[in-house]
């Protein structure tokens, strides 16, 4: 914090806001009574200048490719670490010991089976319902079956609704896509990491066994980890405004579901897949990063430079890597849209174009050829995103509950309508 001033001139009088100062990256000036003071609102569409809250759990410096987790580094925690410690570490504020990460873990693996009576929630959609609007639909279904969670004043049910959304969200994923593709529900194995029970219970078939790989599974981790958590984006404000309502912790996560599946925030790396398909093969890449390069042209390269990292996203290095090594264990070294994938990405790490525009490679890019080569449709490439962020939201819910400076949302605006109008009988109109 700080005692410095900042004043604003406004016809003819004088006020006076606090600027204050967080542990790192821009201060703030405290307008909380702007309006009691000057009559005025501000105006600031997308809230891009904006500080909404409080907040000790994520921080992002978007020029110099910083993405810290309560101060930790994310390629750091995306090499060392696992989503269940980072999951624990977003929660409670530190990393846990041996015996904290224990016994968390023991209580999400023990909460990811589902009530029975949601098999027939699930039965209730269409088979050809998108992933996101079924996961949408059974996490705000929750509240109706975990009556015992749903008290946001109690620290403890708190705690418990946390652990069930975090545990039970893969659940979900993988059941929404069985239903899509018309298999069978595969049940979570309590001895199985997990990321690994995520990708058995979304490839297992009754009629044989299924064995995780490894290397699949610590690329799923990785894609957790490195999702898990960024500020106060579109989902997470729609989860902590929903909250200041004081609504149960499953709709507020359900709300997060939505805003995420616009195509504006969570569907870049489907975006950047279907990009790469449209492109076909390598040697149409020259004509479409000519229409790239082109500012008449309609053509956007996805996957590209990142609207917050102006410089690189720190995630994209991490995910290279692991990109690498699931494309060489499965040896789909012939898939024509992995390979413009590889050749787009030489291109961009060489070319002056990209290099001057800090065009780079992003999360999103890599992303979405990891789960496109390890088998999964774009239709989840965002259910799976809406997984990984659940413990963000659930993270800064919890962090907003237990602020006792959080009010009701109540954003406010410039009103441009007709001032007053006199009513008009039907009859004389």
């Amino acid at each position: 914090m700080t005692d410095r001033i900042a004043k604003l001139e406004l016809n003819g009088e004088s006020y006076e806001f606090p600027v204050l100062s967080g542990s790192v990256g821009p201060d703030v000036i405290d307008i909380r009574t702007l309006y009691a003071k000057t009559g005025h609102f501000t105006f600031d569409p997308g809230y891009t200048s904006t500080g909404s809250t409080e907040s000790a759990i994520t921080y992002i410096d978007g020029g110099q490719g910083t993405l810290l987790y309560r101060g930790y580094p994310i390629e750091q925690l995306a090499e060392k670490s696992s989503f269940l410690e980072v999951s624990y570490l977003l929660l409670n504020g530190d990393l846990p010991s041996k015996a904290e990460f224990a016994e968390f873990e023991e209580k999400i693996t023990r909460h990811t089976m589902l009530h029975e009576q949601m098999v027939k929630f699930f039965e209730g959609f269409r088979r050809d319902a998108h992933p996101m609007a079924i996961i949408c639909g059974a996490v705000g279904a929750m509240s109706a079956f975990y009556h015992d969670s749903t008290d946001i004043t109690d620290p403890q049910q708190r705690v418990i609704a946390s652990h069930r959304l975090i545990a039970k969200m893969p659940t979900i994923a993988a059941w929404a896509y069985k239903y899509s593709v018309g298999q069978p529900f595969i049940y979570p194995r309590n001895d199985l990491g997990f990321a690994a029970n995520f990708l058995r219970m979304c490839f297992a078939v009754p009629a044989e066994e299924y064995v995780v790989s490894p290397t699949m599974a610590r690329a799923m981790d990785r894609i957790f980890t490195l999702h898990a958590d960024h500020e106060q984006n579109a989902s997470t404000s729609t989860v902590r405004l929903a909250g200041s309502s004081h609504a149960n912790p499953f709709a507020c996560i359900a709300a997060g579901v939505a805003s995420l599946w616009g195509p504006a925030h969570g569907g870049a790396n489907e975006a950047c897949l279907n990009m790469l398909r449209e492109i076909g093969s390598v040697d149409r890449i020259p004509e479409f990063i000519e229409r790239a390069k082109d500012k008449n042209d309609p053509f956007r390269l996805m996957g590209f430079g990142h609207r917050v990292y102006k410089n690189f996203d720190p995630r994209a290095k991490v995910m290279q890597q692991t990109a690498h090594e699931v494309l060489s264990e499965l040896g789909v070294e012939n898939n024509p849209t992995l390979q413009v994938a590889q050749e787009l990405e030489r291109i961009a790490l060489e070319d002056e174009y990209f290099i001057e525009k800090k065009l780079y490679p992003n999360v999103d890019f890599y992303s979405g050829i990891i789960l496109d080569a390890i088998g999964f449709p774009t239709s989840m490439f965002t259910a799976i995103f809406a997984l990984a962020r659940t413990v963000g939201w659930i993270s800064q819910w919890k962090e907003m509950i237990d602020d006792p400076k959080q009010k009701i949302g109540r954003p406010r605006q410039l009103y441009t309508g007709a001032t007053s109008r006199d009513y008009t009988d039907i009859s004389e109109r």
